[in-house]
């Protein structure tokens, strides 16, 4: 039984116990206006995002006169119940979703969210998000990304930047490397000063997203449609796939990379570039306000990995509105205003990248050069997006396999082997090939 009927049988039997879902209920909307929409939410209510969308809603509220509730969930129960809650008339008038085929693109196949073509017509919605942008609102009918059909609405992207502290760097009399040989060049100069110079976990996804950046320096449009969109066989032999599990192997064996990163999360990489323990940091720009507020100690620029033909990121989770929802005219009005260019530049004054804003009017030199870097690949839609998308399985499957690189106890082939049969068997369950 593959994912898909797996999370169906288990929506129905809980719904069955539960009686989730009431006889004879009618997905049609309601004619009258109601008094108030329900949104679910997974962020934090801190982030720039929410923040924005409440601003949003407020907004909403003043033009039509209908109140707006948001109800934080955790992550965990939007992921693993929304199935259940979307088919029941507990189903809230908006959701934010998760994006990836495993995720938004799951929930479409299954008939749970509203095709949004009508709304796209109406409100232009395509034409203030890029292709590339939107390529994670639209699935086809298989639940597979970048597809015709939209079923939700981004409102801010993130992707992966090399985050370098420039004390550091001049400390030891170092360029700010602006190539891939000149990124490994200060790397070796930095060891031989006894400084490992990057700082990552393996404990998490910090690796990971190294080696994804790194199949990015040397990746095509070709690759990423057969390993994201599954249009052709990945090509398991070839230089973009080989190359990124051989260098982060060789980083490792000169100690550009600690073994000891094995045992590391987030956190722990995160707060120890904040203290100043490392030169090199790649991470989500999602750190970025952390970093603007709570370095104090030293300077520091944000650069994409040098030589990466594409970005590894892309527009943030999704707001979706259920197809059980009575609502979703009005749903689609509130979601309309999220994309408004002031609720836009609000999100990126907060430090995160809008996917519709004046860049001009950003006033922060160091947010302004973050959006301006995302927007470079975004217009010529060179995204990578991230390595897990393609299958549930992969968010764990591939950490655990360059954790034994990281531990030593595979060699890069083996790795790439164990990479190579998550990826295979996960496609294969998701049942997203036609």
């Amino acid at each position: 039984m593959n994912i898909k009927s797996i999370v169906a049988a288990v929506a129905v039997a809980t719904m069955s116990v539960t009686s989730l879902a009431a006889c004879g209920s009618s997905d049609k909307q309601s004619s009258e206006k109601p008094d108030m929409l329900s949104v679910w939410t997974y962020e934090p209510t801190t982030s720039a995002q929410y923040q924005a969308w409440k601003k949003s809603a407020d907004k909403f509220t003043q033009d039509t006169g209908i109140k707006v509730k948001f109800e934080t969930k955790s992550f965990t129960q939007i992921a693993q119940n929304s199935s259940q809650f979307l088919d029941s008339d507990q189903a809230p008038d908006v959701m934010e979703s998760n994006r990836g085929n495993g995720s938004a693109g799951m929930l479409a196949s299954m008939s749970l969210l509203t095709d949004l073509s009508p709304y796209v017509d109406k409100y232009g919605w395509d034409k203030k998000v890029t292709k590339a942008d939107s390529s994670m609102a639209r699935y086809t009918d298989k639940g597979v990304m970048n597809g015709d059909t939209w079923y939700g609405v981004p409102s801010y992207a993130e992707f992966q930047r090399v985050y370098y502290n420039k004390d550091m760097f001049a400390k030891y009399g170092i360029q700010i490397p602006k190539t891939l040989d000149e990124f490994e060049e200060a790397c070796q100069k930095f060891k031989a000063a006894g400084v490992t110079p990057i700082d990552a976990d393996a404990g998490e996804y910090g690796v990971m997203w190294l080696w994804w950046q790194l199949i990015s320096t040397k990746a095509d449009n070709k690759f990423m449609d057969a390993w994201q969109m599954y249009k052709q066989p990945v090509d398991w032999k070839g230089e973009a796939f080989t190359f990124a599990t051989n260098k982060i192997n060789e980083w490792l064996e000169k100690g550009y990379i600690s073994r000891t990163a094995t045992g590391l999360k987030a956190e722990d990489t995160n707060s120890s570039f904040i203290k100043g323990d490392f030169p090199i940091y790649q991470t989500g720009t999602w750190n970025q306000s952390r970093f603007i507020t709570q370095i104090k100690t030293f300077d520091w620029e944000s650069h994409i990995l040098p030589g990466s033909k594409m970005a590894q990121g892309c527009t943030g989770n999704l707001l979706v509105i259920p197809e059980k929802s009575k609502h979703k005219d009005w749903s689609a009005q509130l979601l309309n205003n999220v994309l408004s260019e002031d609720i836009q530049t609000g999100i990126a004054e907060e430090g995160g990248i809008p996917v519709v804003a004046n860049v001009k009017s950003v006033k922060n030199d160091k947010n302004k050069a973050m959006i301006e870097e995302y927007s470079t690949f975004s217009k010529k839609n060179a995204l990578s997006y991230y390595p897990d998308y393609p299958a549930s399985n992969l968010t764990d499957a591939i950490p655990a396999a360059l954790q034994e690189l990281v531990n030593g106890t595979k060699k890069p082939s083996d790795v790439e082997a164990q990479i190579q049969k998550a990826y295979t068997d996960g496609v294969k369950d998701m049942d997203v090939k036609n």
